[in-house]
């Protein structure tokens, strides 16, 4: 399968979807037409939001995979529209997920540096929390530091896009239930994480949950575009230097694993995103956090790269 991407990027009268090759964007509905000249029936995921072409993936996938394997074949011949953007200076959030889900302590290196004991897989299950969708952010919108926190963290995982709406999924199955690919950074308030007012001594939610606290993409790589997700080289660096250098065959539960584990309990829906853990190198690990005018610059294999600048809060008005 040749590699392409699915991209929102602003446009002439905003939000506008695109199609990616060697990290050049394209408008989705133009390459289209490019492509199937001639044709007396446009799709109708081809002119729509990538939030509705993912919320309708298990009917128009395969179709949307037919459509990038033949487009990028043109776009490697040099016969396809100009390009929209070259980087991602203009690229969006790729989709706005309602649900983000968290898989926690999820590499053992970084359960180490956390210095957290887990135990045996045979005897544990994965452990998730959840990040409020008002978190998600796109390529290279600041990560706001809130004026609460002295501890501001970063954290790069795989993010799996779901596909189909799903309930009690057998690992076997758990794969063909995933759209796409992306990048997530759990960006975390390490300071804010734990309480102490309340016998429940954490408090993930409130340390992970602030506005801006889970930028997304570049883009979504379609599922069929990656051959083994499970064997992905994985990179965070901030202001170019490296912090975490790790692969997704490092997971302790595969996303397999946590697709059954998430279908037992309650029904996955499309655009739901699975941020499958983190490696080591965190700076709760390092005793290094970040601040204003930092740059972090998540890089994974076959999926892209994803950089946000962090600042300061923007000062309010006073409301009368």
């Amino acid at each position: 399968m040749a590699w392409f991407a699915l991209a929102s990027y602003a446009g002439k009268g905003g939000r506008r979807s695109g199609i990616v090759f060697n990290g050049s964007v394209h408008d989705l509905a133009a390459t289209w037409r490019a492509v199937n000249a001639g044709a007396k029936r446009t799709p109708d995921w081809v002119g729509a939001d990538l939030d509705d072409v993912f919320g309708a993936w298990d009917r128009c996938g395969e179709a949307v995979n037919r459509f990038g394997e033949k487009a990028a074949k043109r776009a490697a011949s040099g016969r396809l529209p100009g390009v929209i953007k070259d980087g991602n200076s203009r690229l969006l959030i790729p989709t706005r997920p309602r649900r983000i889900f968290c898989a926690a302590a999820n590499y053992i290196e970084h359960a180490n540096e956390m210095k957290s004991v887990l135990a045996k897989k045979t005897e544990s299950n994965p452990y998730f929390f959840m990040k409020a969708d008002s978190a998600a952010i796109g390529p290279n919108e600041p990560v706001v530091v809130p004026p609460q926190t002295r501890m501001l963290d970063w954290e790069v995982e795989l993010g799996v896009v779901i596909g189909t709406t799903c309930r009690n999924v057998s690992k076997a199955r758990a794969l063909d239930q995933v759209a796409g690919y992306t990048i997530v950074n759990d960006v975390s308030a390490r300071d804010l994480n734990k309480r102490t007012d309340f016998p429940f001594t954490f408090d993930w939610f409130q340390g992970k949950s602030f506005d801006t606290f889970a930028p997304i993409g570049p883009w979504i790589v379609p599922a069929a575009c990656i051959r083994n997700p499970h064997k992905l080289d994985l990179k965070l660096a901030v202001n170019g230097k490296m912090m975490q250098d790790s692969n997704t065959d490092q997971l302790i539960f595969d996303i397999r694993e946590q697709i059954a584990y998430l279908t037992a309990m309650l029904t996955l829906r499309p655009g739901d995103i699975i941020a499958t853990g983190t490696p080591a190198g965190v700076g709760m690990g390092r005793g290094i956090f970040l601040k204003p005018g930092d740059v972090m610059t998540l890089h994974i294999e076959d999926v892209g790269t994803l950089e946000n600048p962090v600042a300061a809060p923007r000062k309010e008005r006073a409301r009368r």
